[in-house]
């Protein structure tokens, strides 16, 4: 279908029908008419009509600040019905900057190509709690680069874990998967599981991945309660040795809901089949691939994966025509300002009853 023939369909179906409520809501206002619960801060505009969304679009509306007066100590708590999406995403332009301030009328969105029933929330720069996994290639690829990724990933968590709440894991990778640190707030603790990392043998990149997914970051321990869940992947994407297929450990980091951001320790100015497939995994889970040009160059990655963690966008909705079957539904969101790119997780797998 034509792009512009599409964007078209999503802008009738999704952003339009925010334009009739122009009074901005609290962003944890309910989306039905009359609400039961907290209500918008000004008078809802019931007596237009407009499609199916719109209930939820009055409810959803943000004011251009929302979220930025939450300290980086206090989490943004959201918690989702049974059969709700929490969708985070960020918006960037052709140069990569970020952009904030949008509201909810700039986005349209299809789940399973369909218009959402309802959009509950809409939140900017929101502070969920992160759950980070930082997951190092440690094969003998790297040796000769192991001190500086090292270096640059006890940084990131220096300057990244900064509420209570937060926590990361670490894990290294050759021929098998290692986890050195568990689950973990203390600086101290997750650098030491740093630095018991040691460089040595084959490449099983799909399976680290899998395995991180399916055992650290696919977690209902908390219920509904959602957090941010990011793995730092460090590698220069080249697997030897994994027995997991590619799409298996994608297909498990969204059922885990987790986006991979990619730092490839490949230097040299051509790329390669390993940098190809680090930019798939990160793109199909909504995340990008970091391309430094040395060594020394790694900190600035970790520094764009730290702001970009910090300027985010939340959408909370129902999706139409749900079903609890364990299918993947796909998500199809983008600005309707065509300078603006939006990178999202491009599905999720429904859960089962």
């Amino acid at each position: 279908m034509n792009r512009n023939l599409l964007g078209l369909m999503l802008v009738a179906a999704f952003s339009l029908a925010a334009a009739p409520a122009q009074q901005p809501a609290t962003p944890t206002a309910p989306a039905q008419t009359p609400a039961p619960a907290a209500a918008p801060t000004q008078p809802a505009a019931a007596s237009q009509a407009a499609p199916s969304v719109a209930p939820a679009a009055q409810a959803g509306q943000a004011q251009p600040a929302a979220g930025q007066a939450q300290s980086d100590e206090t989490p943004t708590i959201l918690h989702l019905g049974v059969n709700e999406v929490n969708l985070i995403f960020t918006v960037s332009d052709k140069h990569g900057h970020y952009i904030p301030n949008l509201q909810q009328s700039d986005f349209a969105l299809l789940d399973n190509q369909r218009a959402p029933e309802k959009v509950n929330s809409f939140h900017q720069q929101i502070n969920l709690p992160l759950r980070v996994g930082i997951v190092i290639d440690a094969s003998t690829s790297i040796r000769s680069r192991f001190q500086f990724e090292q270096q640059s990933a006890t940084e990131f968590l220096l300057n990244i874990l900064k509420a209570r709440s937060d926590r990361a894991f670490i894990m290294g990778f050759d021929v098998t998967p290692t986890v050195t640190q568990d689950w973990s707030n203390n600086i101290d603790a997750l650098q030491t599981g740093i630095d018991r990392l040691r460089p040595g043998g084959g490449t099983a990149l799909f399976d680290a991945v899998y395995t991180a997914c399916r055992d650290k970051l696919l977690d209902v321990s908390r219920g509904q309660e959602p957090v941010r869940k990011a793995m730092v992947l460090i590698s220069d994407g080249d697997d030897n040795q994994s027995r997991v297929h590619p799409d298996e450990a994608i297909k498990e980091c969204q059922r885990a809901e987790t986006i991979i951001y990619a730092i490839s320790t490949n230097w040299t100015p051509s790329r390669g089949k390993g940098d190809a497939v680090l930019t798939r995994m990160a793109e199909e889970t909504g995340g990008t691939a970091f391309f430094p040009p040395s060594v020394e160059e790694m900190s600035t990655s970790f520094k764009n994966i730290e702001e970009e963690l910090r300027s985010q966008y939340a959408l909370t909705y129902t999706p139409a025509d749900f079903k609890y079957d364990g299918s993947f539904r796909s998500i199809y969101l983008f600005s309707n300002d065509r300078r603006y790119q939006v990178r999202a997780k491009k599905g999720y797998f429904a859960p089962r009853q």
